[in-house]
Order: structure tokens, then C-alpha cells, then sequence
């Protein structure tokens, strides 16, 4: 039987790669911190591992440990990181340099899998040309606008310098689903009958469904392919305003559409930035968020995606979101 452990397990991507790796037959190892919630983690067949990635010397214990006991990974999914930081520096450190040493600890304990699948993300590239509306293309300059896409795109030069790493990246784009914690806030906006934009510039978005990126994945591991990067997104392009008529139509609600000005809302984000800086802290609206949000283009490309492994997404926006929606009502999450 083929094994694998998924890293950032209790994280909302990693529950569901887990479920899947159990539904594919794989004996699947779930690596956690000791400090992690399992609530998504219930299957009595996941085999724990607990994984503290902060120095090499404790990631080499771990998989000495695993070695001890005969355990051994054919494949290795790395969606372990931090998309939210109370402190800059922590994007650094969580994202690229506890890549760096899990990396380093395979290698030293013997321990490299047969691939090495690292979770990405498109804000490694940053998003596309506000102007043309051009898809971000693989070939492109990276041009990541805020620290967790420059994290990614530090972790990425590292991975793809490692001449012994059968790596793949995979890099999608807004990422939804039940349990999803940030795309929920949208959802409880809705609900309460507000419909905020930034601007009055078109802008694009796309997604994918968690369900579709987590069954890529795993068909990728069934490939003879390594060393290659893909963005991920479901083929399909929406503006802010269908996105929300889409999730207003779905919930049933109407609302009141209110647009700030872009200069107000970077105002605020630059003001409340310097307040917090003095600690040491990132507040929850700050020039990173800023530059995310009033970002026109996130359009990516996916042909590559389609080609190689005859990717088809399986949701689009309406079905995913029903589907997400029915999920927070039945937990009670709206």
C-alpha cells in the first residue's frame, strides 16, 4: 500500500487532502502540531503525526522517530503555512524557512518521497496587468504585492533549486468550501444585507472549489511528472459584482451595495499599519490587504493545467457555492 503525509492536515485544504488520501487507499499520515485541532480529522484509519518544523533539529527527531517504526512516505504533500501573521517576520519563518528545514530533514534522514507536492499559491506571482486584463502567465516575472505571496515565492526558489526534490508546485487561486474561514466572512456579509467594493474599476476574479484542487492533486501523483508549476483556477473568469449576485441569489438575500472610495480605504489601511508597527503587530486592515483587494486582475492561466493532466473542474462558482452554503447552515456557521 502507497503512503502519504500531508502536512498542515487540520488546515481547511489539508482536512479535505486527507479525506481523500483515505478515500484513494493511501495509508495516510496526517502531520499536525501538538496544539492542532482534529475536528476534521475523525477517521479512525488517519495515522498522527506530530510535526514541529521550527528548527532542523526537530524535524530530523521526527522522521528518526518514523524511521524507528518503519514508516515511510511515497508521497508527500506540503500544504503546511500561514495565510494570516500577527508579526511580519512570521511569514518568512512559517512559510519558507520551516519549508527549508523539513526539506533539509528528509534529505539528512533519508526520508525523500517519491514526490514532493508543495501547495502554493497565485499570489506568489501577484496578480496580472490591471489594464490589458492579461491572465498571469507561467512564463511571466514573479511580482508578489504583499508578504505571504513573497513567503510562497521564497519557498518556491528554494524547492526548485533541489536537484534531489521530485517536486510539482501548485499555485491556485482563490481557494473555497466548506470550512473556509475567509470567503465566510463574505457569506455573513451578505447575510447581514451589505455589498461592499473598493473602486469602481472592473475587477476579475477567479477560484477553485477545494474539492477540485484536492482530486488534481491526487491525479498528479498518479503522473510521472515532477519539477513542474501550475496555477490552478476552474476555467472560468467573474467580476466582483456576479460573484455576489451569484451568493445573494443562492442565500436568498438582498442588499445594500456601498463602494468606498480607493483612497479612504488606503488612508486607513497606511494609518492603522503605523499604529501597530511601534508592537511589532499587522492589523486586520493593512497595506498588504489593501493591495490585495484593489487589485484589478486575477486572472492566471491554466492550459498547461488542462494539458497535462486533463483537468476539468467539476464545480463552477454557482454549484460551489451552493454546495459551501448548505454546508455553513447545516454547522451552523450562518
Amino acid at each position: 500500500m502507497k503512503s502519504i503525509l500531508i502536512t498542515g492536515a487540520s488546515g481547511f485544504i489539508g482536512s479535505f487532502l486527507v479525506e481523500e488520501g483515505l478515500k484513494k487507499g493511501f495509508e495516510t499520515y496526517a502531520g499536525i502540531r501538538g496544539s492542532s485541532s482534529r475536528q476534521y480529522l475523525k477517521d479512525p484509519a488517519i495515522r498522527f503525526i506530530e510535526f514541529d518544523f521550527s528548527s532542523l533539529e526537530k524535524v530530523v527527531a521526527t522522521l528518526e522517530d518514523c524511521k524507528r517504526r518503519n514508516i515511510r512516505f511515497s508521497y508527500i504533500i506540503h500544504a503546511a503555512g500561514i495565510t494570516k501573521a500577527n508579526h511580519k517576520g512570521d511569514f518568512e519563518r512559517v512559510n519558507c524557512q520551516n519549508t527549508i528545514h523539513f526539506i533539509e530533514g528528509l534529505r539528512k534522514t533519508g526520508m525523500i518521497p517519491e514526490k514532493f507536492v508543495f501547495l502554493s499559491s497565485l499570489s506568489a506571482f501577484g496578480p496580472g496587468d490591471p489594464k490589458t486584463y492579461k491572465p498571469v502567465m507561467l512564463s511571466d516575472l514573479p511580482r508578489p504585492i504583499e508578504l505571504y505571496g513573497k513567503s510562497k515565492l521564497d519557498t518556491e526558489h528554494y524547492i526548485c533549486s533541489q536537484n534531489d526534490i521530485p517536486w510539482m508546485i501548485f499555485r491556485p487561486t482563490g481557494v473555497y468550501g466548506p470550512r473556509e474561514k475567509d470567503y465566510y466572512v463574505f457569506f455573513k456579509t451578505i447575510g447581514r444585507g451589505i455589498e461592499t467594493y473598493i473602486g469602481r474599476e472592473k475587477q476579475v476574479l477567479t477560484f477553485i472549489y477545494v474539492k477540485d484542487l484536492v482530486r488534481l492533486i491526487f491525479d498528479a501523483l498518479n503522473t510521472e511528472i515532477t519539477r513542474k508549476s501550475y496555477f490552478v483556477a476552474d476555467g472560468k473568469e467573474y467580476t466582483t459584482e456576479e460573484y455576489a449576485e451569484i451568493t445573494k441569489r443562492i442565500m436568498g438575500k438582498k442588499t445594500l451595495r456601498i463602494r468606498f472610495p480607493r483612497w479612504i480605504v488606503k488612508s486607513l489601511a497606511f494609518i492603522l499599519e503605523n499604529i501597530y508597527a511601534p508592537f511589532g503587530k499587522i492589523p486586520t486592515l493593512n497595506m498588504d490587504k489593501y493591495r490585495i483587494m484593489s487589485s484589478m486582475n486575477w486572472r492566471c492561466e491554466i492550459k498547461p493545467l488542462e494539458d497535462d493532466f486533463n483537468f476539468k473542474a467539476e464545480y463552477d462558482l454557482e454549484k460551489g457555492v451552493k454546495e459551501t452554503y448548505t454546508w455553513y447552515k447545516a454547522n451552523n456557521w450562518l
